[in-house]
């Protein structure tokens, strides 16, 4: 079958982007009710789509990222229902003053436009992106990886009905569906349709778009995260969190990649550490510090002190999420101060970086830059403002 050329599809997007951005709140939140109730009844027929990518994958490594069943469905579920409470983004007025010659001066709140979403394997993604894009006011294009190609298809068809049910251009929601090299680099350059880019997945991916894309990008995920044990750690509270960081899903972002370990405490933790680590099948190196293994691998350095803690996140970190675990306030406020991530932990697992679990309902990132956003990405950070000046003849 010939595909839409990825040119027309971002060109459609941005025509029904204009269609979208007029709706009502009560009518995007009624197209992301509609998806869920789709969603439920048309389960099976995801779940046989997500079975032939399965089949299909060569990667174990990435059978974990491209696994949808009916639980992962139905927390799709429940995070759109969350979606839906949020409060509106679109449309606000966040300021509002008089200048001195009469004429009012308001700024608004409103959509970023046409995003772009280029990621790997996580069929969940094309569900949390096109919610999150709908929901503050954006239409978007999708360019998954080959390896969840049938998944997708099945996803957004799902939400194209939706969008149509309620009298709305399906092209506000596009898949890019030929899963060629060249139909990325193609979308990259659009900057005439495509008002951003968000790539998500490993660190190749990122570096390859924020090289070569025309498009303001922004970074996310590759995530070497790190807990750090210092000397002052209740033991079993780092145990805890460790364990949790790495193992409950090492394939993704926020799982951590390197334990560092005070060196004063090392003698008790470390081979509590290790038995804990090996019980859950863990691979233990001493090495590899710049390393994002998406596996059941971590890496462990004892350090001298906090500063070499502190100098070594920031010489191999991320500036994704970091974690230190003490009970001395003064040295967590010192973590919390010289560690420059995006998310900073005091006797929490990083596992905790995600945009369901700080009360955004979903994410469509997590920004490890500075501009314009940075951590969690949710609906806020899908929009960017306009001033609008209302006079009556007034000139300079």
């Amino acid at each position: 079958m010939e595909h839409i050329s990825v040119y027309d599809l971002a060109l459609k997007a941005k025509q029904a982007s204009y269609q979208l951005e007029n709706t009502s709140s009560e009518l995007r939140n009624e197209i992301l009710l509609s998806i869920c109730e789709y969603l439920e009844s048309e389960m099976e027929e995801v779940l046989k789509a997500n079975e032939i990518d399965l089949d299909n994958s060569k990667n174990d490594h990435l059978k974990d990222r491209l696994l949808l069943n009916e639980k992962r469905i139905l927390e799709m579920i429940d995070s759109i229902n969350e979606i839906i409470k949020s409060p509106e983004v679109i449309n606000n007025i966040t300021e509002q003053w008089t200048h001195h010659l009469g004429m009012t001066i308001i700024k608004k709140t409103v959509p970023l436009g046409v995003i772009g979403i280029i990621y790997e394997s996580r069929p969940n993604v094309t569900v949390d992106a096109a919610v999150l894009c709908l929901k503050s006011g954006n239409a978007v294009v999708l360019k998954g990886g080959s390896e969840a190609i049938n998944s997708n298809k099945v996803l957004v068809e799902i939400m194209k009905r939706s969008l149509k049910k309620h009298g709305l251009s399906s092209d506000i929601i596009a898949l890019v569906e030929d899963t060629s090299r060249e139909s990325v680099n193609l979308m990259m350059q659009l900057d005439q349709f495509i008002d951003v880019l968000i790539p998500r997945g490993g660190q190749g991916l990122i570096d390859s778009v924020v090289k070569n894309a025309k498009i303001p990008v922004i970074q996310t995920g590759s995530g070497v995260c790190h807990v750090y044990v210092d000397e002052f750690a209740d033991i079993n509270k780092a145990l805890n969190i460790l364990i949790n960081a790495k193992c409950s899903r090492p394939s993704v972002c926020n799982s951590c990649e390197t334990l560092l370990i005070h060196k004063n405490i090392a003698e008790k933790f470390l081979p509590l550490a290790n038995e804990a680590l090996v019980k859950a099948n863990v691979e233990i190196r001493w090495n590899d510090f710049e390393v994002e293994f998406n596996d059941l691998i971590i890496s462990i350095k004892i350090v001298e002190d906090l500063d070499e803690a502190i100098s070594h996140i920031k010489s191999y970190g991320t500036k994704h999420s970091d974690c230190i675990v003490t009970e001395d306030k003064i040295r967590a406020e010192k973590f919390c101060k010289e560690v420059d991530s995006a998310i900073v932990y005091v006797n929490v697992s990083t596992r905790f970086s995600d945009g369901y679990e700080f009360g955004f309902g979903g994410e469509i990132g997590i920004s490890n830059q500075k501009l314009h956003a940075r951590g969690p990405m949710g609906l806020k950070e899908l929009t960017t403002y306009k001033y609008l000046v209302l006079g009556d003849g007034q000139i300079r």
